[in-house]
């Protein structure tokens, strides 16, 4: 199989991407693959760390009040979709796979134009403007969450089949992921994962400074490994230490993690913010979580996220206005203490999860190829 993937920007969009290849890899090893991006995101970098061919377009995305700088826009556009055209006439490949992201526009309207089969990869409730934008011309849309589905009414097709992400946790270590932490866990003793993504949230961070104390207090059963990001974690470190007699056994704090999917299969409860990945990881271990939506994302679609997963009983939505060290421990605690709860959250929140999320994506690919009706 020959694969064309765009998606960019932020690793939300780009990871997906890379699910998918990896799903087309493994199910027919000697397929090859083209990435095309932009410059701007991380796009060419998490790429070249799978080894797949990068080329770039340069594009922006429109600003949501009248600005002259969207009519350059619109020239980038019409720039970027001819240069696109040229990369797929070169590439020749049997389908296109956009995973959202201001590039993804013109690369997969240029495929449109030319023919080839087209799917798009929408990660959350609410849908992307460029992915609304391409759902009329896109011959797939594959969805992660079941009520995306009635945000692309003009697509041609709407397939829920959940985010690939998911399925590269579900065979992950946990025992290898303790072992990276340097951490043993008892047979009666949970382990309460906190992060704010790969860069870190300070909002989070900051309830984990007021919880340090709590965590030093409490009797055993629960282990916290806190996850600052890289830029807050000098600080952080140096915060709790202010407010501490000694560092407590039942805390591991590092900058971040490598090996996400071997730590998160270790973890019995997760905090989190509520991006489509996260979620995705967190439903297809069947984890229990408590998520804090970030209030700095388009449409607000993270507590959009959020809410479908507490809905169905599998999550605990805390704003991040509400947000505080006490808060979320006695969150943590109601959860984490309560057997009966626990038990329903997980099996909830696993009923929820899609494992086999790339593979579906990568049946529907094959469908189109072979000119399968939907």
């Amino acid at each position: 199989m020959r694969v064309v993937l765009t998606g960019g920007g932020t690793g939300g969009h780009i990871y997906p991407a890379l699910a998918i290849a990896r799903q087309v890899t493994d199910a027919e090893p000697g397929s090859e693959l083209l990435y095309i991006g932009s410059n701007r995101g991380l796009e060419r970098e998490l790429a070249a760390k799978e080894q797949i061919p990068f080329e770039a377009i340069e594009i922006s995305g429109f600003r949501r009040s009248l600005s002259w700088e969207n009519v350059r826009t619109i020239l980038r556009f019409v720039r970027g979709v001819r240069r696109s055209k040229q990369l797929l006439r070169r590439f020749q490949p049997d389908i296109v796979v956009g995973t959202g992201g201001y590039v993804c526009g013109p690369v997969v309207y240029a495929a449109v134009k030319l023919g080839i089969p087209t799917v798009l990869h929408e990660q959350n409730v609410i849908p992307g403007l460029t992915n609304a934008f391409l759902s009329r011309y896109a011959d797939l849309v594959a969805v992660s969450f079941p009520e995306s589905s009635n945000n692309f009414p003009r697509a041609k097709r709407v397939l829920y089949t959940g985010n690939p992400r998911a399925s590269q946790v579900v065979h992950a270590d946990g025992a290898r992921g303790l072992e990276s932490l340097g951490m043993r866990l008892a047979a009666d003793e949970k382990l309460v994962i906190v992060m704010g993504g790969s860069r870190g949230a300070k909002a989070i961070n900051d309830s984990m400074i007021e919880m340090a104390p709590l965590i030093a207090a409490q009797p055993s059963g629960l282990k916290f490994v806190f996850i600052t990001g890289q830029p807050y974690f000098e600080s952080t470190m140096s915060k709790i230490r202010e407010q501490l007699d000694a560092w407590p056994e039942a805390l591991k704090v590092v900058p971040y993690v490598h090996n996400m999917p071997e730590v998160l299969a270790a973890a019995s409860l997760i905090v989190s913010r509520s991006g489509a990945s996260s979620l995705a990881e967190i439903t297809a271990l069947g984890l229990p979580s408590i998520l804090i939506p970030s209030p700095n994302v388009t449409n607000n679609h993270q507590e959009a996220n959020a809410r479908w997963l507490e809905r169905e009983g599998a999550a605990k939505v805390i704003l991040e206005r509400d947000l505080d060290g006490r808060t979320l421990y006695d969150a943590v605690c109601r959860i984490a203490d309560d057997a009966i709860r626990f038990e329903h959250m997980s099996r909830m929140s696993k009923k929820l999860g899609k494992p086999d999320a790339a593979e579906a994506i990568y049946e529907a690919m094959c469908g189109l190829i072979r000119g399968q009706n939907f």
